[in-house]
C-alpha cells in the first residue's frame, strides 16, 4: 500500500479539478481526500495500491480540460487508517 500527500499548483480551483481526482480515484480504486486550500491550490491524499495510485497521479499531473497544472509535489506518507472512500472537501 502506497500513501502519498500533495499540492498542486497552477489554475485548479473553479474548473472541476477535485472531482476530476475522484473520478480517477474512483476508477482506480484508491482512497483519500481533495481540498482547495486558501493560496489558489489544491491538496490531494492518496493511498492505495502503488501501481494505481501513481496512475492517479499521472492524472492530476495533466489535470481535466479546462486547468493548467503548473507543478504537482508530493510526498510518501505513513498509512491513514481512518479512510473508507475519496471527499472532496
Amino acid at each position: 500500500m502506497l500513501t502519498i500527500q500533495g499540492i498542486v499548483e497552477g489554475k485548479v480551483q473553479g474548473v472541476g479539478f477535485r472531482y476530476f481526482i475522484k473520478r480517477h480515484a474512483g476508477t482506480h480504486k484508491v482512497l483519500g481526500y481533495a481540498k482547495n486550500l486558501a493560496n489558489g491550490t489544491v491538496e490531494f491524499l492518496l493511498q492505495g495500491e502503488e501501481k494505481s495510485v501513481k496512475a492517479v497521479v499521472a492524472e492530476i499531473k495533466r489535470g481535466p480540460k479546462f486547468s493548467d497544472v503548473a507543478n504537482v509535489t508530493s510526498k510518501v506518507r505513513s498509512a491513514v487508517n481512518t479512510l473508507y472512500g475519496f471527499e472532496v472537501l
